[in-house]
Parts: C-alpha cells; sequence; structure tokens
C-alpha cells in the first residue's frame, strides 16, 4: 500500500489505505492528508530524524515525484529503511489545481501563533504540529529537513540551496558536502527571518533545514529527473540511515542576501524582464524597481544578482532577493567520503 500513498492522496482517497502498516524493514503510520511517518525496525548508527517535504506550492511537481520513487523503492525493499521519516505533501488542493497556491502563500506562514485565517494557514498550522510532534518523538536523533521545491524561472544555477537565517543555528559541514555530491550548484544565505517551512524548522527546532530548488517548474510527466538523480541517492542515503557521500563544497558557488525588494503598493514595478534567470547580475547604477511609495531601487556601489524575482505577489511581500557573492566553507578534506 505504500507504494499507493501519494496517488490516494492526490486523489483523496487516503481512507483506502491502512492508517498503520508494515513496510519492509519497518512500519508507516498516516498522520493526516499528505503526512506519512515511517519508522525503522533498527536505526542504523547515522540516522537522523528527517523530514521530506514537496509541494508546499503546488505546481512544483518534480520533488513530488522524487519522492514518489523513494516511496517506491522503501516498498519494494530495494532500500533498507534505517532512519524516521517524515514525509509531507504540502498543498494539496494546490497540487490537483496544478496552481502554486489558491488564496495565499503558503510558504510564508510558518510561524507560531499565526493570527491569519484561511486555508492555507490552517494548512501550515497542520504541518507545524506534525513537525513538532514528530521531532518530538525522536528527540534524540540529530534532526533534518529538507524542503524540496522547483524555481518558476529558468536560472544561472538550476539547482541550488538556500540555507534560512537563524541567529543560533549552525549548519555542519558535512551538508555543504553532501549538496556537493548530489550536484547542487549554488548556495543562498538568507540574512532575515522569512517563515518558510524550512525557516520553521531550523528556527524553533535548530534543524539542519534547507530549501532545495532543484529545477524549473513542469508539471507531472514533463520533468527532467535525470539531473535529479545524485539528489536522488542523497535522500536515499538518508533513508537508509546511512552517511552520504561527500566532495568538496568548492564547486558550489556561494552567495549571501544583500538586500529584499518588497512590493509596497498596486504600481510597483520590477524595471527588467519578467523572464530573466534567478541569478542573473545588474552593475551599479541599474534601475531594478520601481514603487510610487519607496521611489526607485538603484544598484550602489557593488553588482547584485536577483533571486526569485516576482513583481506580482501580495502587498506587503518580497518581490525578489537581491544577492551577492559570500565565501564558500573552509576545506576539510578528510571528512569527504566519495
Amino acid at each position: 500500500m505504500l507504494i499507493d500513498w501519494l496517488d490516494l492522496t492526490l486523489h483523496e482517497r487516503s481512507a483506502a489505505m491502512p492508517e498503520e502498516g508494515s513496510v519492509p524493514f519497518g512500519r508507516y503510520r498516516l498522520l493526516g492528508p499528505g503526512v506519512l511517518e515511517l519508522q525503522p525496525h533498527r536505526r542504523l548508527p547515522h540516522a537522523r530524524a528527517c523530514v521530506f517535504s514537496a509541494g508546499i506550492h503546488g505546481n512544483e511537481t518534480a520533488p513530488i515525484e522524487l519522492l514518489g520513487e523513494l516511496m517506491s523503492q522503501l516498498a519494494a525493499g530495494r532500500l533498507r529503511l534505517g532512519a524516521p521519516i517524515l514525509v509531507i505533501l504540502g498543498n494539496i488542493p494546490a497540487i490537483q489545481a496544478g496552481q502554486r497556491f489558491l488564496e495565499t502563500n503558503l510558504n510564508r506562514l510558518f510561524q507560531r501563533d499565526i493570527l491569519a485565517n484561511g486555508a492555507e494557514t490552517e494548512r501550515a498550522r497542520q504541518l507545524m504540529d506534525a513537525v513538532d510532534a514528530f521531532y518530538s518523538r525522536h528527540s534524540g536523533l540529530p534532526k533534518l529537513h529538507y524542503d524540496l521545491h522547483t524555481a518558476i524561472r529558468d536560472s544561472r544555477y538550476p539547482r541550488f540551496v538556500v540555507e534560512p537565517y537563524d541567529e543560533t543555528a549552525v549548519t555542519g559541514d558535512d551538508q555543504w558536502q553532501w549538496f556537493a555530491a548530489a550536484d547542487l550548484q549554488a548556495v543562498l544565505h538568507q540574512h532575515q527571518h522569512s517563515w518558510t517551512f524550512s525557516h520553521y524548522t531550523r528556527h524553533y527546532h535548530q534543524a539542519q533545514s534547507f530549501t532545495l530548488e532543484l529545477g524549473r517548474v513542469a508539471p507531472f510527466g514533463a520533468n527532467d529527473l535525470i539531473p535529479l538523480r545524485p539528489m536522488q541517492c542523497l535522500l536515499n542515503a538518508l533513508a537508509e540511515g546511512r552517511e552520504p557521500p561527500g566532495t568538496s563544497p568548492s564547486r558550489m558557488a556561494f552567495f549571501r542576501v544583500e538586500h529584499e525588494l518588497m512590493r509596497a503598493s498596486e504600481e510597483f514595478r520590477l524595471c527588467f524582464d519578467d523572464d530573466i534567470p534567478n541569478f542573473s547580475e545588474f552593475a551599479p547604477g541599474e534601475q531594478l524597481a520601481h514603487d510610487p511609495l519607496t521611489g526607485d531601487f538603484i544598484v550602489g556601489d557593488q553588482p547584485l544578482a536577483v533571486v526569485f524575482p516576482n513583481a506580482n505577489v501580495e502587498i506587503g511581500a518580497r518581490a525578489a532577493l537581491l544577492v551577492v557573492p559570500s565565501q564558500p566553507p573552509p576545506e576539510r578534506r578528510h571528512r569527504l567520503r566519495q
């Protein structure tokens, strides 16, 4: 039955699946719509409490297909379950509709005591509760969360990592080595709280949490998963409780956020083409945005690259990140595993 979970969930037929059952080397439990926990019979030495989420934006299908492949291999016993895993399908109605969201962006709502109402806000509360309970049940293990996405535009680096901001959480060197081996091409360090799903698990649980952008949005069946095979290998290793392979982070480009462009009014506009790729660079003196309430934004003395530009966000929301290169972490070659 595990192999059918994704399909049953998306067709609102999950009641046809028993709430608990066996899988090779472990058991599963349905914890709610689109929320499934896998528990191994025996944890392996490198096991982490893993949260793998996809579909927080409903039109981002490649990550859902990746998780489907992971579930298929576990169900067939081709992978030996060795770590507890919480698998999450985020915005189920939006996935069914093939839309990014229905009412508001779910990936801006992961904040405790949020006062807003609506279907997506309620879903955020459900997912926060599920993650809180999962990490509580497995409190003796290192916490990890990969929130899997695809971007709405092309990119100079099609596969990249966004590291959420937190004052205290520190990313271990192993993560950068794993991401490099998984053929991710760039890392973007956030500069302030953003209340995304990965920020939630980092901020409230000090988990090793990341948003992973794995190519460009495409409908189900139209995704090229071949470039994501190294990423699939990383997920497989974590599911088995193995130490994933690593390689030098120097093969990735590192950036940090320097500024955010915010939409303050209906008349806000970005001063470049709508289809410009992520990480496109602008020279000093170029105008990037205009808003009657906040004026023009002009690039200063240092070139800036743009990431996630979207002029059509809600008023008060972020319309783009402006980033600059940063230094990669120091090499620790004795820790690399090929």
